[in-house]
């Protein structure tokens, strides 16, 4: 039974891909947590996942320039506190903006808004911290689609660049980008309009 059951683990993280974090609560319907923590504890010592910090892993990326595994994706590890917590969150604007790549900045600290307790955590260099308040973009199902439109609002409207547009489009694949559209119908008129235009197909096809 055991056996089963971290096979199915195991599928679940290869199913993710690379880069996604995670906590023994993205599991919870497969098993106990018993058996869940001790699953993931030989993935980790096995070096299959990472511990990223206390209760969170990853299943890390790797650089051949490196020769090794990346840091972990800071998204990754807040939306994965956000699952085991039960929380609503969106990245700030300044936030949003840095995951995007549309800051040269290298923030040591990233901001997530959330309707859960003030908190903090540290990965690596950097600091996460989660700020209480009122969430405006919380409807939006998918991570990705919280990212884009609190990126865009921060830029404000007649700011949105045509190479701003590409530099998103450039981030996620077309399926992605078809997904999101459909996840922002509901988002303000003109930021759903440069949605719009991040979904098309590249121009070079």
């Amino acid at each position: 039974m055991k056996q089963g059951i971290e096979k199915q683990i195991l599928s679940r993280i290869y199913g993710n891909g690379r880069g996604w974090a995670f906590s023994q609560v993205d599991f919870a319907d497969l098993g106990n947590r018993s058996t869940i923590d001790s699953a993931l504890l030989r993935r980790e010592r096995e070096s299959v996942i990472r511990r990223v910090i206390r209760g969170v892993y990853d299943y890390p990326r790797h650089s051949k320039a490196i020769g090794g595994p990346v840091s972990p994706s800071i998204d990754e590890v807040a939306n994965a506190l956000a699952r085991k917590f039960a929380w609503r969150i969106q990245p700030s604007g300044s936030t949003a903006q840095n995951l995007l790549g549309l800051s040269t900045q290298v923030p040591a600290r990233v901001v997530y808004l959330s309707d859960g307790p003030d908190r903090s955590y540290t990965v690596g260099k950097t600091a996460i911290a989660f700020e209480h308040t009122a969430l405006k973009e919380a409807g939006f199902k998918l991570p990705k689609s919280r990212l884009i439109v609190q990126a865009l609002k921060t830029f404000g409207e007649g700011r949105i660049t045509p190479k701003i547009i590409s530099q998103i489009r450039r981030k996620f694949d077309p399926a992605l980008r078809q997904r999101i559209l459909l996840d922002t119908k509901t988002a303000t008129g003109w930021v759903y309009a440069a949605i719009q235009e991040i979904a098309k197909e590249d121009a070079n096809g």
